[in-house]
């Protein structure tokens, strides 16, 4: 094996080192994904996901299905770094099987949400302490289609 040196970009997360820690960043990935969806000049949403509604199986159909199915894709390994848009694009996925325009607007949104917050990722700070804490917040009911 061969030593690359300090870790800067491995598979699309960009690597900022520093001594309080590291800033792990898919600002290029997540610009390539605006760009195959041809938003990059998009106006940026403030939020990634509208409240008041839920999405439904009904309505169009979406012209291409392959191309929803892959931007899906593609945001749900965004995720990896921006905890903040998991909700969404796990909403966005429960309908990869058949997607619908209601279905695809909801994906343009996360994508106009990450045309303003590009420069957001995962902040590690160097810490002594060895355990874990992780919150949760779940909504079983809230979805008439799924609960």
């Amino acid at each position: 094996m061969t030593d690359l040196g300090p870790l800067n970009y491995f598979l699309g997360i960009s690597v900022t080192s520093t001594s309080s820690g590291m800033f792990l960043s898919q600002r290029t990935y997540a610009a390539d994904i605006r760009e195959r969806a041809d938003m990059t000049g998009c106006q940026p949403s403030r939020t990634p996901v509208d409240t008041g509604s839920k999405l439904s199986a009904t309505g169009p159909p979406v012209a291409n299905p392959t191309l929803y199915r892959s931007l899906a894709g593609a945001l749900q390994y965004l995720t990896f770094m921006r905890p903040d848009i998991s909700y969404a694009v796990q909403q966005i996925c429960l309908f990869m099987h058949d997607p619908r325009e209601q279905h695809y607007s909801a994906l343009k949104r996360i994508l106009r949400y990450i045309q303003g917050t590009l420069d957001h990722g995962l902040q590690l700070y160097v810490s002594s302490t060895t355990s874990l804490t992780a919150y949760s917040d779940a909504d079983w009911a809230g979805c008439p289609s799924t609960r």
